[in-house]
């Protein structure tokens, strides 16, 4: 009996782990039970910095986007005054152009106008000698100067100014005397006392001239006939009263 006693006392050795194994596993089923009530309390966490996330994301792209405007507003600004610059720099091109053609043209203006007193004395020189011979050696000498110096004057684009027969020009013409003239309208140039020039497009020396005024009209017969006798008969009626 006392062997049966013990026998049942003292479980057999596989009998045992397997209790022991049992009884560890009885805990860890109790923490799995509890670990579905652990998880909802996680989840809203998760959810807030989900959201903090996604305010950050948004915060940051609209700040890129300002940036991005403002990059494109300055952008077209700088586009803006590259183009007035670049219309000021072509007409300030043009400009300069234009001031070195008329200087060009006109860089001999005042020795070209030094130039022309001598041409009216060789002139006048030439109708002083009129009478004399065309083979006179100093009325040959006169003229070939003169026309040496006519062709370097149209070298240099100066030409006189036609100004006899025309109509008087202020722009050109610069009126000395009047003179009555029924041969032609009034305000024609009848003579020309010095030559005009121009130099290119513009007046070098105006002409010295002659206008002409409307013919003053003669008085018409009868006019003033019979006044004497008019006015000695009325001084001898006033006598005789």
């Amino acid at each position: 009996m006392s062997e049966r006693r013990e026998e049942r006392v003292n479980p057999p050795a596989g009998e045992g782990r397997q209790a022991a194994a049992a009884g560890e596993a009885a805990p860890e089923a109790g923490n799995g039970g509890a670990a579905p009530a652990e998880a909802p309390a996680a989840q809203p966490a998760a959810s807030e910095a989900g959201l903090a996330a996604g305010e950050g994301a948004s915060g940051g792209e609209k700040d890129l986007l300002e940036r991005l405007a403002a990059s494109e507003r300055e952008a077209r600004e700088h586009y803006d005054r590259l183009l007035r610059v670049s219309a000021e720099f072509e007409n300030f091109k043009k400009r300069q152009a234009r001031e070195m053609d008329d200087l060009r043209k006109h860089a001999n203006r005042s020795l070209l106008r030094e130039m022309l007193s001598v041409v009216d004395h060789i002139e006048m020189a030439l109708q002083a000698a009129e009478d004399k011979s065309p083979g006179d050696p100093l009325k040959q000498g006169l003229a070939l100067t003169l026309r040496e110096l006519q062709r370097v004057l149209e070298k240099f684009h100066v030409t006189p100014i036609e100004a006899e027969g025309r109509p008087f020009n202020p722009e050109y013409h610069e009126a000395i005397l009047r003179e009555e003239s029924a041969a032609v309208p009034p305000n024609t140039v009848l003579r020309v006392l010095q030559k005009g020039y121009l130099l290119h497009d513009r007046l070098l020396r105006p002409a010295l001239v002659v206008v002409s005024t409307a013919a003053a009209e003669p008085p018409a017969e009868g006019d003033g006939a019979g006044r004497p006798d008019r006015a000695k008969g009325e001084a001898g009626r006033r006598r005789e009263d």
